[in-house]
């Protein structure tokens, strides 16, 4: 009789100790969300930090997040595009050069782009002279190619305000005051044009080279 008490005492606290388990996992937990999300800010020490706790940090801005990268063929993690204009700088000195960029409309290439121009000995590149002296804090800027500028298009209106927030110039609307610099060259026409993006429109136009244009850098944030 005492074994099968025994026996049956066990069995019990096996059995609560089982519910309890369940209990224990299906309790609600509230943990820190910390994954980098579209419109956090790039600080100048590399760190990205939400608006709530960029709030209640003293850091410097230098740049807002405005994609994450979830494609492991793609490099890096994300973008972050620069808080201020360059000047209207020529995307070449003169006409008549290949300056080597994919001209591909659909690549996610601009870091090789503005290396390829920079790289050119035949003619200069004021506008990838300007970008290239950006290059502080440790983060490489780059003008972003029409691919790029299109993420950052379909993300103007929600890193604006934050743009804003942190003293940058936003991202215009303005037909006399829209169109950016792509890093982009016209296929079939590499040596004459380049392509201009409206941030107001989301449009391309086939540009020559030697026109002065705006700049917006980016960023390709790594862990």
């Amino acid at each position: 009789m005492k074994k099968k008490l025994y026996i049956n005492a066990c069995r019990l606290f096996s059995l609560l100790t089982i519910v309890t388990l369940f209990v224990a996992c299906d309790a609600h937990r509230d943990f820190p969300d910390t994954a980098m999300k579209p419109c956090h800010i790039l600080c100048t020490d590399g760190k990205v930090l939400s608006v709530s706790d960029f709030k209640q940090s003293e850091k410097q801005p230098i740049a807002v997040v405005f994609h994450v990268n979830h494609d492991e063929a793609i490099e890096g993690n994300g973008y972050a595009v620069y808080l201020w204009d360059l000047a209207p700088e020529a995307f070449a000195d003169s006409i008549g050069v290949n300056q080597r960029t994919s001209a591909d409309i659909t690549a996610l290439d601009g870091n090789e782009n503005t290396f390829a121009i920079y790289d050119t000995r035949e003619t200069t590149s004021p506008m990838a002279e300007a970008v290239f002296a950006l290059w502080r804090y440790g983060q490489s800027s780059y003008i972003p190619s029409v691919a790029q500028m299109r993420m950052l298009y379909n993300a103007k209106s929600q890193i604006n305000p934050i743009i804003r927030m942190c003293g940058g110039d936003e991202l215009p609307d303005a037909a006399d005051d829209c169109w950016y610099w792509t890093s982009t060259e016209v296929a079939g026409q590499e040596k004459a044009k380049a392509w201009l993006y409206s941030m107001g429109s989301g449009s391309m136009q086939e540009t020559p080279k030697t026109q002065a244009h705006k700049v917006r850098a980016i960023i390709t944030l790594n862990k």
